[in-house]
């Protein structure tokens, strides 16, 4: 993973014996494949012991205790109590791997469902996300968590193996997903079933691993898996979505940092970010509407970037945060942010004029399209004059509908101003792009047929994943 500058890697197995001998090395290794932090996952009760030593002896190792289901037949009320002493050391993140195997079977499968119970009630007490191991046993599985809950911090499904269905309802009780070296197999089947999984899956719901040392990636099978493998999981993943590998590797990082707490530093807010080769200017906090789809409030991030800001930044604040993204070397620069950037007209103008006169290659706005109404006049001349494409967030086929979701603080008027400041975008010349999340009160045919009759191109932007 080189150049890339962090990678949480949760799930790895540097407890076990094939560790041992050179787990310095090892470690040493993974830093200089970016990974900042491994989560290692006790399966028996020794084995926790020896995550637990690993995770006081290391600062950039933490640890998860259980029993693996094929041990179930340990998973006896004195081992679970032993395991609860030690989830409530510090350098405990989470409770597992703990779940069903009915592949392989080596226990009795009443008892590997007792102990994924058992393990699912210590991650409540003790207030920890749970790991959960599951191969040929998603139904049963499903019907455990619907009948037991998931504890209160989650849970993720580690080295995630099952169908595009098992994925959609595993996400909709609100797990995570966690995939290893087996998305890069090279075989039609494994191809076909990465590409169709990883499509459906939202990047923020998705952890990188390697469950070492097994299930080494392509081309390294047959032998021992390691940490620093890892960049191999990340880059099939980038290659699936269409991303850099910095962008898997910052967004599974703050992922997997957020859900098992882990002591690692997130970057803070920027005034600039970048996603892919386009550097974006995040230059205000404020919006014109309140959307009710938008996470602005909640959880602003967006692929792995923090965006709230404290304050706007000023003209000389958002060119020196250009300058540290390397701008001049990205394919576009693009004014967009949580907030809605034409309500600072004059400082994007004074921004685009500046980076215009040193070579920009492509101008990019952003923007909900109530622009003219904040400042009671047609902003279409000044946006002309500074940008090379303008991104309309049309978002509804009627105004009903757009007043309901999108709650533009105009009122009555603001649908047909949005579609208004397109066709004037448009007449000026400008490569104009309509687009519309895909929300299940958004008629989609209806919204694409506008931007067809407008003469302008059409995207649809996904409901779970931003960016």
């Amino acid at each position: 993973m080189t150049g890339v500058q962090t990678c949480a890697l949760p799930i790895s197995h540097l407890e076990m014996k094939p560790f041992r001998g050179d787990l310095e090395s090892i470690l040493e290794r993974a830093h200089g494949a970016g990974v900042v932090h491994i989560v290692i996952v006790g399966s028996t009760v020794a084995e926790s012991r020896r995550a637990f030593k690993l995770a006081e002896r290391y600062s950039e190792i933490s640890a998860v205790v259980g029993i693996h289901p094929h041990d179930a037949l340990d998973a006896d009320d004195e081992a679970m109590m032993e395991l609860s002493k030690i989830a409530h050391r510090g350098q405990i993140v989470g409770i597992g791997e703990t779940g069903l195997d009915f592949f392989r079977d080596r226990a009795p499968r009443n008892l590997q469902e007792d102990a994924f119970r058992k393990h699912l009630d210590m991650a409540k007490e003790v207030d920890l996300p749970v790991v959960i191991h599951i191969r040929d046993a998603y139904r049963r599985s499903m019907e455990i968590l619907m009948e037991e809950g998931l504890p209160p911090k989650g849970g993720v499904i580690h080295c995630f193996s099952g169908t595009a269905g098992d994925a959609a309802a595993y996400l909709d009780l609100g797990l995570h997903l966690s995939f290893t070296g087996t998305i890069t197999f090279p075989s039609r089947r494994s191809r076909k079933w990465t590409e169709e999984i990883l499509t459906l899956v939202p990047l923020e719901k998705i952890f990188v691993e390697t469950d070492s040392p097994y299930l080494p990636p392509h081309p390294y099978r047959g032998k021992r898996n390691e940490p620093a493998n890892v960049a191999l999981v990340a880059e099939k993943i980038a290659e699936v979505k269409g991303l850099t590998l910095d962008d898997v590797a910052r967004i599974t990082t703050r992922n997997a940092v957020r859900f098992f707490d882990l002591p690692v530093t997130l970057p803070g807010s920027r005034f600039a970010y970048t996603i892919r080769d386009s550097v974006y200017l995040n230059i205000t906090g404020k919006c014109t509407s309140a959307c009710i789809f938008c996470r602005r409030s909640t959880d602003p991030i967006v692929k792995g970037h923090d965006l709230m800001l404290e304050s706007d930044p000023s003209v000389g604040e958002m060119l020196a945060a250009l300058e540290d993204r390397n701008w001049a070397e990205r394919s576009e620069v693009v004014f967009c942010g949580y907030g809605e950037p034409t309500i600072r007209l004059d400082e994007m103008r004074e921004v685009a004029r500046r980076i215009r006169q040193e070579g920009a290659r492509h101008i990019r706005l952003n923007t909900n399209g109530l622009g003219s109404l904040y400042h009671g006049r047609d902003i279409t001349p000044d946006i002309s004059r500074m940008v090379d494409e303008v991104s309309v967030s049309l978002n509804a086929q009627d105004a009903g509908t757009f007043e309901r979701l999108c709650r533009p603080g105009f009122g009555d008027g603001s649908y047909e101003a949005v579609k208004d400041f397109a066709r004037s975008c448009l007449a000026a010349g400008m490569d104009v792009v309509l687009t519309v999340v895909d929300h299940p009160d958004v008629d989609i045919d209806a919204c694409r047929a506008i931007a067809v009759e407008m003469g302008a191109r059409f995207r649809v932007r996904s409901l779970n994943e931003l960016g």
